[in-house]
């Protein structure tokens, strides 16, 4: 059995569908839509352009059917954060905020709050640990991580206008 083939196709103004096809030639894709949310996709298997199911999802009903795929209990290799008092979780910079054209230094973020701005989601790009000099625009995504206190304190540093 070969590796599965899965490709991505950028939409722009929508986000990202990643499509793949299995083993028995079943074609099912998802779209990782810009708000978060996830369309799943499967196709009919006589005719792979009709789509036979279609199911929109909010940010956390995709993060339990992928617990449900891939429960986190069976990968030693990955970090349960909750159960050492920290959180991750998405902020999004606005158009109108203060920080919009300016570094990620200026905000003096990990000073202020404690947290760490481990990546960047900007459209359909992913920036993984962003240095100080890494200028913010607004529609960012930041990718936070610290105690839930201080994650909170960064939304309200990053939602300054």
């Amino acid at each position: 059995m070969g590796a599965p083939r899965l490709s991505s196709t950028p939409l722009p103004g929508i986000g990202v569908r990643y499509d793949l096809t299995t083993r028995e030639q079943r074609r099912v894709s998802v779209v990782a839509h810009r708000d978060g949310s996830r369309t799943l996709n499967a196709y009919q298997q006589d005719d792979p352009d009709a789509c036979a199911l279609s199911v929109r999802m909010t940010s956390g009903e995709a993060e339990a059917l992928i617990d449900a795929l891939m429960p986190a209990h069976h990968s030693p290799n990955l970090l349960s954060t909750t159960d050492l008092g920290l959180v991750a979780e998405r902020v999004e910079l606005s158009a109108t905020s203060h920080w919009n054209g300016r570094v990620l230094g200026e905000t003096r973020m990990r000073t202020e709050t404690g947290v760490s701005i481990v990546a960047v989601l900007r459209r359909a790009e992913a920036i993984p640990s962003p240095t100080p000099d890494f200028r913010l625009a607004g529609g960012d995504i930041l990718i936070v991580i610290g105690t839930r206190e201080g994650v909170e304190a960064a939304a309200a540093i990053l939602g300054r206008e």
